[in-house]
């Protein structure tokens, strides 16, 4: 394996971190005190051909692999986290989930203006019932001729308010187990299709986060993606690489923190020494590097298995667990550097740390990844083929 990045891997990385040096941090501390979404992001991103970065060219996309994905992910979310929501949910979630498990028609009349940023998309899994517990939703999907009539409830839908397209999760059966759920593309014209957004989040605080309401809304046959019966398998793939996503962007945190925390020690003074001088400061920062290039190694193997398109569930929760916890705990140790200033949003640090606790929670809370792995592990849970495979990255296709 070799880890050195590509020249082309070097370009991309460059360009989004100058990207997210003109276009978010100037901005970011006005609209998280205001709590609001900046809508300007999104062709500003899609003009940079982020929001198809790893989406062959033939549908729109850039034609990138995912190693390239995940630095964009990084260094989006050394700005803020909101910006890398953007890429979680748009790419990992839902567009990638229509490359793997779409038709050829679906995929020219949604992935394509999805990948060219002229479509934004969001997914709806969880609902005020259904979070860890996937299973356990309760939307309904029943079929009236050529027709499916959708009805529920999703809830914590990041871009709910702004997305076109909903990749929704619904039964069509009535077991009661995962077996009857399916998988559907809706879209914000649909009749009966509304959405609402969640105020006074802890963090994420410039990203939309809302949720969506499924009044009797008539859902095209050839919209259900995969077969039915297939959605829970569809869901948990596409957390495959939602999950990767918020790794890597995790590890752009951990660098943040990083980077604000020497910028810091090197400029304050205690007891007529700069405090990085100080033995206790110095152990914080070495943790940061510790977590920072562990984190990136972990999130590009699980790039790397991606690329050859190898199965990479086991790889990517372990990313996912391992760099979301880091950055939560760098960002902790950031705040206790900056002392009083880092409890105030004059520093970014604060910003940091309430941000860095959602991606303990979301895509997959760190216990279920502990869980995930100990049954890894224990040979309680293996990786079994799937009908759709994501498809590895291959430069000489389109």
């Amino acid at each position: 394996m070799d880890f050195a990045l590509t020249e082309e891997h070097q370009l991309i990385r460059r360009v989004a971190h100058e990207f997210a040096e003109r276009e978010i941090v100037p901005y970011v501390q006005e609209h998280d005190r205001a709590q609001e979404f900046d809508l300007s992001l999104l062709p500003k991103m899609a003009e940079q051909g982020f929001l198809g970065i790893c989406i062959p060219t033939r549908y729109g996309g850039v034609g990138m692999d995912y190693i390239a994905l995940a630095l964009v992910c990084e260094e989006l979310e050394w700005a803020d986290t909101s910006a890398r929501v953007i890429m979680s949910v748009h790419v990992g979630l839902n567009s990638l989930a229509l490359l793997q498990w779409g038709t050829e028609e679906q995929k020219q009349r949604y992935l394509v203006p999805q990948a060219k940023g002229e479509k934004i998309a969001a997914y709806g899994l969880t609902e005020p019932g259904a979070g860890s517990d996937a299973a356990a939703l309760r939307a309904t999907a029943r079929r009236q001729g050529d027709t499916y009539i959708l009805n529920g409830e999703k809830t914590w839908i990041s871009l709910a308010d702004v997305a076109d397209n909903f990749l929704i999760f619904a039964r069509t059966g009535n077991t009661g187990t995962h077996r009857d759920i399916s998988a559907f593309i809706v879209e914000r014209a649909f009749p009966g299709v509304s959405t609402a957004s969640i105020h006074g989040k802890l963090g994420v605080r410039a990203g939309n986060t809302g949720s969506i309401f499924l009044d009797d809304v008539p859902v095209p046959a050839e919209n259900l993606l995969g077969h039915e019966g297939e959605g829970f398998k569809i869901a948990m793939s596409a957390l495959d690489n939602g999950r990767f996503t918020v790794a890597a962007g995790a590890v752009g945190l951990i660098q943040a923190s990083l980077d604000a925390s020497v910028r810091y020690a090197n400029e304050r003074e205690t007891f007529g020494a700069p405090i990085g001088q100080h033995q206790l400061v110095q152990r914080m920062i070495a943790l940061m590097v510790q977590r920072v290039e562990a984190g990136r190694l972990l999130v590009w193997r699980a790039g790397w298995l991606k690329n050859q398109g190898i199965r990479n569930s086991r790889e990517t929760a372990l990313a996912k667990w391992y760099a979301s916890d880091a950055s939560f705990e760098s960002a902790a140790d950031a705040v206790q550097i900056h002392g009083a200033y880092g409890y105030s949003d004059e520093y970014t640090v604060e910003r940091f740390l309430r941000n860095a606790k959602g991606a303990v929670i979301y895509e997959g809370t760190r216990e279920i990844q502990e869980l995930l792995q100990a049954q890894y592990a224990l040979g309680y849970r293996r990786d079994r083929p799937l009908r759709c495979e994501l498809p590895a990255y291959d430069p000489d296709v389109d």
